[in-house]
């Protein structure tokens, strides 16, 4: 008898010429008049798909063979590409990324928002391709995710690994030798904390199980050359704390804020648990344009700081401020924009709907002496009421960066009601962004697009939108 549950073998196709990058970073291919979507490949590439999974209007594939390599192609320079889940654009050129880049925003504004639209302005890359971020996540674990070639190699490997999640795993770590998202001493740093779990036999985590000692480690590099190292373990071993806190001060006296937290959770937040200072500062300093922004272990600051710089320049350029103006900031996070705008403007009122963020934002003001600004914590839709516009007045200026499901249907209609001139939404995600367009589209004309890359080696765009009040549209 057959068994109804045995794996329905797909089918594999041969030769088949992928066309285009689109969303997610992956690529468009088509068989028949069917879209298929493959993930680990570039526009060029001659390839036999494996199909994955089949839908009434499209398929999904991985790639099983190389027929012919795309001319845009490039040699990935990280040994961990195709297995780590970050930087998955290493295999094509930094100006391709930028092309598509490019494409994904007008693509997403045209299909889904359908409004009139001036010429895009060039996406601005990031001057740094390797080593922007100024913070990393790491994850150990007990039982480290092993390559095919390590498997067929036959050797034992020390499966105690700290590196980043396998794509799709939660429960896979694949330990990593050198990082090429972060500074040094970054990688430095963690390569010494592994070494030292494993000589010493701390315990790495086995999520699983939910047992084990070492258990996360993040690194923050910050442009004023301060560092934060925050170990968080899993039982508070007072003893096996200590020695490695002492390891990481006396091996690396640059670390200028060395913190720990005891996290017996069942997951990896920390948002909700007492964080220890055992060296330096409980705090770090970002800073622009003569602004220092200081950031703690809990919070927000844009990982790509040089370009967060440029992000926030251009934002402020599209606002149109003269020094009269009083700013919304919605969304306002630690307050980073709201900061760097307010010497160019009469008054902000920052909106945020983390409490701790918002004392973030009010020490930033105050470590800065700006005394211009106002936060305010709880839910966008809730905040921005009557009665808040009543008391600050009308916004002559809304700068909105919303997170990447976007803005509420109910902000919108406030923004439609309050009605300000100008309106700069930046946004991590073209899509929603697009759609919110259409919403603003009754009183708003898209005046300036400006596409720019946070994030290289991924297919993560930031994009800035400028909308003018319609002369007609009325108050």
């Amino acid at each position: 008898m057959r068994n109804k549950h045995k794996k329905k073998k797909f089918e594999l196709l041969e030769n088949i010429r992928i066309e285009e990058m689109v969303a997610e970073g992956k690529c468009l291919a088509r068989h028949n008049n069917m879209v298929i979507f493959v993930a680990g490949v570039a526009p060029g590439d001659v390839v036999d798909l494996r199909i994955t999974r089949q839908k009434k209007s499209y398929l999904e594939a991985q790639p099983v063979a190389f027929r012919e390599y795309s001319a845009l192609r490039v040699q990935p320079f990280c040994e961990h590409f195709g297995v780590c889940g970050g930087c998955k654009w290493q295999h094509i050129s930094y100006d391709t990324q930028l092309h598509y880049k490019q494409k994904q925003v007008k693509d997403n504004l045209e299909r889904i928002g359908k409004v009139p639209l001036p010429p895009f302005e060039p996406i601005l890359g990031s001057a740094k391709t390797r080593y922007y971020r100024n913070k990393l996540e790491f994850t150990f674990s007990g039982n480290g995710w092993l390559t095919n070639e390590q498997i067929k190699s036959g050797e034992e490997f020390d499966r105690n690994a700290l590196g980043f999640h396998i794509p799709g795993r939660f429960d896979k770590i694949l330990d990593i030798r050198h990082c090429y998202l972060q500074p040094d001493p970054s990688n430095a740093i963690r390569l010494a904390v592994r070494a030292y779990g494993r000589s010493h036999g701390l315990d790495f985590f086995d999520v699983v199980k939910q047992q084990g000692f070492l258990r996360n480690l993040i690194i923050r590099t910050a442009n004023t050359g301060e560092l934060m190292v925050i170990l968080q373990v899993f039982r508070n071993d007072k003893e096996a704390i200590e020695g490695i806190m002492r390891h990481l001060q006396e091996t690396f006296p640059e670390i200028t804020s060395l913190q720990y937290v005891v996290n017996a959770k069942g997951n990896e937040t920390y948002h909700d648990l007492d964080v220890v200072c055992f060296h330096g500062l409980p705090y770090i300093h970002e800073e622009m344009e003569g602004i220092r922004f200081r950031v703690g272990p809990k919070s927000f600051y844009q990982t790509n700081a040089d370009q967060a710089y440029e992000l926030y320049r251009l934002a402020r350029e599209f606002a149109g401020l003269t020094g009269n103006e009083l700013v919304y900031d919605l969304y306002t996070g630690a307050g980073t924009i709201a900061n760097f705008v307010a010497r160019q403007c009469r008054e902000v009122i920052g909106i945020e709907y983390v409490p701790s963020a918002i004392e973030d934002a009010k020490i930033n003001s105050q470590i800065n002496n700006i005394t211009n600004t106002t936060f305010y914590a709880g839910d966008m839709k809730d905040i921005l009421s009557d009665e808040l516009v009543a008391q600050h007045g009308r916004p002559d200026v809304v700068i909105t960066d919303p997170p990447r499901a976007g803005m509420h249907e109910d902000v919108v209609e406030k923004l439609l009601q309050v009605h300000p001139d100008r309106i700069v939404y930046v946004s991590c995600n073209p899509a929603t962004q697009a759609r919110d367009l259409e919403l603003l589209s009754v009183k708003y004309d898209v005046a300036r697009v400006q596409p720019v890359d946070m994030f290289p080696q991924t297919h993560h765009v930031e994009n800035i939108v400028l909308l003018t009040a319609k002369q007609d549209a009325g108050r």
